[in-house]
């Protein structure tokens, strides 16, 4: 049983009693230094002192790392030059990539570019560490017989929305991520059963994702508003994550030859929208359009609802939050 366990202390001194080479993969979102207020306390530090910061839980953070184990860390464009700084010359971690997560929606300027995007580095212990590809896949716009017809590989440019206020999930915390987004690093470098560090916990989506992909999930958040709104989400039943990539719901195009199509349009929510339901009937619709199937009325069987032999084995029974319990210290 995966267990969620949430912290209400100071990540700097709270990441001292996590055993080092015990976590496999961390996820952290620690303030960008711009000025936001986060209920209890201000992200307002001097310049020198902000770096301090960072080096210090950095260092803490990589230290709880397992040989294998791969580190996400999210940031603003005033201070992400030097955050990979202290992660490849500081901290000493092997740098993997340097990802764009592109939104639609931000803040406005009348002088300059609108802001649309955060960039998050990816860094891993050692050489060796856990990528699993086939678990973030993205389907293709072509088909071709050369194809992989499991999917294609991301990328480095990630596009989610933000969760709007309207979103029934939106939290009452400034910096809310989506958890499609999280889903993906979580699925790419940890496998059911591991455990998932996030020092900065906020409004709890690492542990919610956890919670549902069969991780334990260890947070730390230091404002106690934070971490009982976190406890009330993860006691929340669960529809489906909040957020999905765009293009895991369209269908390829050319699937002319009907063996293929017909084994492709089975597979493809177990493949590309497990945990996504809300996403099913806006696929669904892409199908028809393309290839003429109608969608089925409730209570028929889905054309898409048995996985064959392509992926028979990927398809887990739908998570409720009370397989996932969770600790508050």
């Amino acid at each position: 049983m995966n267990e969620q366990r949430l912290i209400l202390g100071d990540a700097l001194i709270e990441l001292q009693n996590v055993p080092d080479g015990s976590v496999d993969l961390i996820i952290a979102d620690p303030p960008y230094n711009l000025g936001k207020d986060y209920g209890n306390n201000h992200d307002i530090k001097g310049f020198d002192e902000y770096l301090e910061f960072s080096r210090t839980w950095l260092r803490l953070a990589s230290s709880k790392l397992k040989p294998n184990g791969t580190m996400y860390v999210f940031m603003g464009f005033r201070f992400i030059s030097y955050l990979f700084d202290i992660l490849d010359r500081d901290v000493r971690l092997f740098f993997n990539s340097w990802i764009v997560w592109h939104y639609t929606q931000g803040m406005g300027k009348t002088k300059g570019f609108s802001p649309r995007h955060d960039d998050v580095l990816m860094f891993t212990k050692s050489k060796e560490f856990v990528f699993n590809l086939d678990d973030i896949r993205v389907p293709q716009k072509y088909y071709r017989d050369r194809n992989n017809m499991r999917g294609a590989n991301p990328g480095d440019v990630w596009e989610f929305s933000h969760v709007h206020y309207c979103n029934e999930n939106r939290q009452a915390h400034p910096t809310q991520k989506p958890e499609g987004l999280i889903e993906r690093m979580v699925l790419a470098s940890s496998n059911e059963g591991d455990t998932v560090l996030d020092p900065f916990s906020g409004s709890g989506t690492t542990l919610r994702v956890c919670q549902q992909l069969s991780r334990s999930g260890i947070g730390i958040e230091i404002n106690p508003d934070y971490v009982e709104a976190t406890k009330q989400r993860l006691a929340k039943d669960f529809k489906g994550f909040d957020s999905v990539d765009p293009r895991m719901e369209r269908v390829p195009f050319d699937l002319r030859k009907k063996d293929y199509r017909d084994a492709y349009l089975e597979n493809h929510k177990v493949w590309f929208l497990k945990n996504h339901e809300n996403a099913a009937e806006k696929f669904e619709d892409s199908v028809s359009v393309l290839y003429g199937h109608e969608r089925q009325e409730e209570g028929q069987m889905s054309l898409l609802e048995e996985p064959t032999k392509y992926d028979a084995g990927r398809r887990g029974k739908k998570r409720e939050a009370g397989d996932g319990g969770f600790l508050a210290l």
